[in-house]
């Protein structure tokens, strides 16, 4: 079949998580608590850390590029799902689908490239702390997240262009809440062999490598820890890493429940939970994550707090 740049699916059908009417206000309601508070979560981390000079540092510079990311991979699907839910619709059309497909692979690659960053930043500042000053200089941190937004939105937009050459003329209806690359694949009536091999190819390696990299950054970080001769000092180091390696947990953990899972275990049920895992569940979380485990965050979201406070009651 010849494939082209047109399409007989003019929108597609977003499922959601149920189809059941009586679930729906529960659904909503949940979501829109889920967005409400992810959303001031990281909007607050940006706030704390860009008022507060005493985080003007590259950990810090990448945590809140980290929330603005995660601001936006939010913003890319709850809102669309709520209002379908509110308005009993569940259509989108064929190019916000494409834009669905465009922000959430680009904002998935950023958490990627932005975890990647945090990790060496880590490595960087335990096992080679008299080079930090001039390895983790601003152009040095500059340069890195401006990479890092190249690459993505190159990933991005590759996987976007290769999926508007395909043609839909069978099923359109997603069974998820958003427009993923994978379900919509399979509704496709072209070739989508090279979709399929650039998926492979193209995104095993933007995961893989930062996972390495990832990797390899605490591999040496644990091992310099182990060196340090008192308790205090070990768990002071650790301490350092904890939320970092929580939320790359909770990251790759889910990424690996949706993609890397076992096919046979796949149904679009589990899939579409996995996905609100990652896609909502995580982004909501890493402020919190942040937060909890880290005295120089609360210290300035306290004092943001206050200043808000003081200038409400003048």
């Amino acid at each position: 079949m010849e494939t082209g740049n047109h399409t007989s699916t003019s929108q597609f059908i977003l499922l959601g998580l149920s189809s059941r009417p009586e679930r729906q206000e529960l659904i909503f309601g949940l979501f829109l608590f889920m967005y409400l508070v992810g959303a001031t979560g990281n909007l607050l981390i940006i706030l704390a850390i860009g008022s507060d000079s005493h985080l003007h540092m590259p950990m810090y510079f990448f945590l809140s590029n980290l929330s603005l990311v995660d601001f936006c991979f939010i913003s890319a699907t709850v809102p669309k799902m709520l209002a379908n839910i509110q308005t009993q619709t569940r259509s989108i059309s064929y190019g916000g689908c494409l834009a669905q497909i465009y922000f959430c692979i680009l904002l998935a690659s950023m958490d990627n490239f932005l975890l990647t960053a945090m990790a060496y930043d880590r490595y960087v500042a335990i096992c080679q702390p008299l080079h930090y000053s001039t390895t983790m200089s601003l152009p040095a941190c500059a340069l890195m997240l401006g990479s890092a937004w190249l690459l993505a939105n190159l990933h991005s937009l590759l996987h976007t262009l290769l999926m508007a050459q395909l043609d839909f003329c069978a099923s359109n209806v997603i069974p998820y809440f958003f427009c993923d690359l994978v379900p919509l694949l399979q509704l496709s009536c072209s070739n989508t062999l090279p979709n399929q091999l650039m998926i492979l190819l193209v995104g095993g390696l933007i995961v893989l490598i930062p996972f390495l990299g990832i990797l390899a950054s605490y591999v040496h970080i644990v091992s310099a820890v182990l060196k340090v001769p008192s308790a205090r000092g070990k768990q002071k180091a650790f301490s350092t890493c904890g939320s970092h390696l929580a939320v790359v947990i909770l990251f790759y953990g889910t990424i690996t429940g949706v993609y890397l899972s076992p096919s046979p275990s796949h149904s679009a049920d589990k899939d579409s939970l996995a996905s609100v895992m990652y896609m909502v569940v995580t982004p909501t979380l890493n402020p919190f994550i942040y937060c909890l485990r880290n005295k120089d965050m609360k210290g300035a979201l306290w004092k943001l707090v206050s200043v808000k406070a003081a200038f409400h009651e003048l």
